[in-house]
């Protein structure tokens, strides 16, 4: 694993997008991995580490998270800045081509891109996430987001990580620790705290839809390239009639879902990587 960051542009001025990399640097098959609203790169260590003979694997925090920069008007956090970033990375890439899988916001991210004209992605794992969020799952996430909780001991943080993300499903307690690790960091006082900017929250609850869904699907029925749609069983984000309408429309995804498990499948664990391995590299 190599840790790189690379310099984007915000309207406000210039920040770092940290990224790391796995396989060889010189492979032009490129994997890009985008994480979810809080979360960081490091989740897909295991992934990355599985697919690193077939991949260059790039797995970066999105502004505002892991080792990346804050923006200083946070206003500027949301899909469009998240899409110039990823941009700016794959020049820094040489890729012109990449496979990109995205869990949850990096969903979100791959499908804005992949709608658009000459899209560098040919092909794209929508991990739980699709064109209908719904009002539940936004809300249940709102009122999380933004609380910048500190702790007294990394124990502490790691029970509200699996406090706020029991929707992940039955993990082990190694697993847990990992996720845990790389999403927080000491401060100068000797606290325990998260590796997110809280101003994430002030543009995601301003485009929330209220009460209602936030349907994005001119966005995905734009999308041309091979699309697998994975669904954790018990999500409350991506419904079922969701996904049924997303293999007859659009790029007519290909489904997977993952049992037990809510919002969202981590990728942890062999089976869910294999569902992955047999979609991205099929002829």
């Amino acid at each position: 694993m190599r840790e790189h960051t690379v310099q984007c542009l915000s309207p406000a001025g210039l920040h770092r997008m940290a990224y790391t990399e796995w396989g060889d640097p010189k492979n032009t098959k490129v994997l890009l991995c985008v994480h979810g609203l809080t979360r960081c790169g490091r989740d897909f260590d295991f992934l990355a580490e599985s697919l690193a003979n077939e991949y260059r694997v790039v797995c970066p925090d999105v502004v505002g998270r892991g080792r990346s920069d804050w923006l200083r008007t946070k206003s500027f956090y949301g899909i469009p800045q998240y899409v110039a970033d990823m941009v700016t990375l794959l020049a820094r890439l040489d890729a012109d081509v990449v496979h990109w899988l995205g869990t949850s916001m990096g969903g979100l991210i791959g499908m804005a891109l992949a709608a658009q004209e000459n899209s560098p992605i040919s092909r794209l794992v929508l991990n739980d996430v699709g064109p209908v969020l719904t009002a539940v799952s936004l809300k249940r996430i709102g009122d999380y987001l933004g609380q910048a909780p500190r702790f007294d001991s990394y124990a502490q943080a790691e029970a509200f990580v699996r406090f706020v993300s029991a929707t992940f499903g039955k993990l082990t307690d190694l697993q847990w620790r990992h996720l845990t690790t790389h999403v927080v960091r000491t401060a100068a006082d000797g606290k325990i705290e998260f590796c997110y900017d809280p101003g994430i929250a002030e543009p995601f609850k301003t485009d929330q839809g209220g009460d209602k869904d936030v349907e994005l699907w001119p966005l995905y029925d734009a999308i041309r390239c091979p699309t697998l749609v994975m669904r954790g069983e018990l999500s409350d984000l991506l419904l079922p009639e969701t996904v049924a309408q997303m293999t007859s429309r659009g790029p007519r995804a290909k489904t997977a879902v993952v049992l037990a498990v809510g919002h969202a499948p981590m990728l942890l664990d062999e089976a869910q990587v294999g569902v992955v391995r047999d979609f991205l590299l099929a002829e």
